[in-house]
């Protein structure tokens, strides 16, 4: 089994089927429901807003990208968010990243 390379706190993730969007805040391990990330012991916190984290395992979360095409990540410097980019892009599948999408106050969106 290879190395679990986890992402990185302050990326910007969506859940795939609840559509939540947030900021990744660290591991638990108090998980909830059956599903774990590849640890086989944890899940994901993610930041949506609201005074309790969403958990999620890997395998429910989409890493959003910017306009650039890099990953987006809250306060981080281009040239990190570019590595990390590079990084995470050799070990995810193309289906787990995304473009965000931005509503504009036209109501249209802007992005995938």
């Amino acid at each position: 089994m290879r190395e679990w390379v986890r992402i990185p706190d302050k990326t910007t993730v969506r859940h795939r089927l609840e559509a939540h969007q947030g900021a990744v805040d660290g591991l638990t391990e108090i998980v909830t429901g059956p599903k774990r990330n590849p640890d086989g012991r944890t899940q994901y916190r993610i930041d949506v807003g609201q005074p309790q984290r969403l958990l999620a395992a890997e395998e429910d979360l989409v890493i959003l990208l910017d306009d650039e095409n890099l990953i987006m990540m809250n306060k981080e410097k281009i040239e990190y968010r570019r590595g990390m980019t590079e990084r995470l892009r050799g070990i995810f599948r193309e289906d787990r990243f995304c473009r965000a999408t931005t509503v504009l106050p036209n109501g249209r969106h802007k992005g995938a």
